[in-house]
């Protein structure tokens, strides 16, 4: 009897895949308490801001209270980026407009319209940042899960930052998911190295995740021999998004195969996300069935999780 593949180790059916109502819940919480803690920053600095200004008698006193003249420029609607480009009178223009025709008007109430629109105009930046947060988060539980795969086997493995070329050993840190970029492990003879996020020279285009055969001395993400798996993680939550996610990392996956096929290579391909409706997890289990993907999982399903872990860690 042949052996199972490797997805009937945690799915029986499509329905396995499908995120419950209880999960959809679950994530928009996590996203919530995310969002509030990447908003503290900002309230800080509006506390900070508020303190500064209160010197100030009346709104034109405050292009001459020190310290303050970047919130002035965010309060006026001039990002960090945009205001590098801006001459020193560009600057005190934009400060005047703010004063003259937002300022003024609220007269004795001058620091907190300040205030008010020093937020609002941070809420946008913490909005862009929030849009691929859910990637983000899904990095992270999915890192967690190789990480612990990894450490129960008792496989040495060693882990890269997005910001250094030195690869470490130490993973006890709470945040190493956060920085993580690239995982090594040595399987036996097996070398392994998972890029996330990578360019793939064959494509020209970015790909989630990429399995390599090789060790940190020999990886050449150029050769399509040396690829192993690559695959598509997608974190978004909301159910209303899942159709999109999908048709997307259906498209990337196509192309993955396509490309490599051209090479005359044929790596694995998998599918990991959090938001998958029921027509979506058809699609995917019909794909499994065809031997079209290798592997999926969803992401809010710790043993799903777990498992497709194991699979990466044993290619």
């Amino acid at each position: 009897m042949p052996p199972k593949p490797p997805y009937r180790r945690h799915l029986n059916s499509s329905a396995d895949l499908e995120t419950t109502y209880e999960a959809t819940r679950a994530g928009f919480v996590s996203l919530a308490l995310e969002k509030n803690y990447r908003a503290t920053p900002f309230v800080e600095q509006a506390k900070a801001l508020q303190e500064a200004a209160s010197h100030a008698k009346k709104a034109t006193d405050l292009p001459s209270v020190s310290g303050i003249e970047n919130a002035l420029l965010t309060a006026a609607g001039i990002s960090d980026k945009a205001a590098l480009h801006l001459q020193p009178e560009d600057k005190t223009a934009a400060i005047q407009v703010l004063i003259e025709k937002f300022l003024e008007p609220a007269k004795s109430k001058f620091v907190e319209e300040l205030v008010f629109r020093f937020l609002l105009i941070r809420g946008d930046t913490l909005g862009g940042s929030m849009r691929n947060i859910g990637g983000f988060l899904a990095q992270k539980k999915l890192t967690r899960a190789i990480l612990s795969a990894l450490k129960i086997a008792g496989i040495p493995h060693y882990w890269q930052p997005a910001n250094t070329r030195d690869w470490q050993e130490n993973d006890d840190s709470p945040n190493i998911e956060s920085s993580l970029r690239k995982l090594y492990w040595q399987n036996g003879r097996k070398h392994r190295i998972l890029i996330y996020n990578l360019t793939v020279p064959l494509m020209k285009n970015n790909v989630d995740m990429c399995l390599f055969d090789a060790g940190p001395d020999a990886l050449d993400e150029t050769n399509a021999k040396s690829y192993i798996a690559l695959g598509e993680l997608k974190g978004g939550i909301d159910p209303a998004g899942a159709d999109e996610h999908w048709k997307t990392a259906k498209t990337a996956l196509e192309r993955i195969r396509k490309s490599f096929a051209r090479a005359k290579q044929n790596p694995h391909t998998f599918f990991i996300g959090a938001a998958i409706e029921k027509k979506m997890a058809t699609e995917l289990w019909e794909e499994l069935q065809q031997d079209i993907l290798s592997n999926a999982a969803n992401l809010n399903d710790e043993n799903q999780v777990a498992s497709i872990s194991h699979w990466l860690c044993n290619l």
